[in-house]
């Protein structure tokens, strides 16, 4: 595996993660790197493609591009390069807006978002550089720009994977696939 500094076995992948690569190749054009690292065991393999499909693909009332901006939030406060090539992508395409693709990836701040998008993100990146500060008023500022309760657990269970994310991409060094870099731009 020459886009992670370990040296990780490379089992054959189930029916139901070959079915899944497969998918990605005909959506895509490639599979994720992050997918090719974690198939080397495929219980986690299995576990982080059920949650990154639950939370980044099913129903929620964030938009995906919610979810995206909130990843490359996170990712930028981790100065994770695998998620934040691989995400900031995903803004530009789904926004149809390259150059705040790049703004989400060098600070979210400088960004014209709206109301919403700047306090969800303030969250994000609240919970993530100082968890233990998060109180009642953070939320109730949430709920005053139009999310609910189930709209916040999402935003912290998406800070939170890509928390999680972050640190096991760098700890590896993952590299995201070159055509990341080129995608909607």
């Amino acid at each position: 595996m020459t886009f992670v500094a370990l040296s990780l076995p490379e089992p054959a992948l189930n029916e139901e993660m070959q079915a899944y690569f497969d998918k990605c190749m005909d959506k895509l054009g490639f599979i994720p790197n992050v997918l090719k690292a974690y198939a080397f065991d495929m219980k986690k393999l299995e576990a982080f493609v059920a949650m990154y499909n639950d939370l980044m693909l099913g129903p929620s009332g964030l938009s995906k591009l919610e979810r995206e901006m909130i990843a490359v939030a996170v990712s930028s406060q981790n100065r994770c390069y695998y998620c934040l090539v691989a995400h900031g992508a995903a803004v530009r395409q789904l926004s149809g807006d390259p150059p705040l693709g790049e703004l989400m990836v060098m600070n979210y701040r400088a960004a014209r978002l709206s109301k919403r998008q700047r306090a969800m993100l303030d969250f994000a990146v609240k919970l993530t550089n100082e968890p233990w500060a998060v109180e009642d008023h953070d939320r109730e500022g949430l709920r005053r720009t139009g999310f609910s309760d189930r709209d916040i657990w999402d935003i912290a269970a998406i800070a939170g994977f890509y928390n999680m994310s972050n640190r096991v991409a760098t700890a590896t060094d993952m590299r995201p696939n070159s055509v990341y870099h080129g995608m909607a731009r």
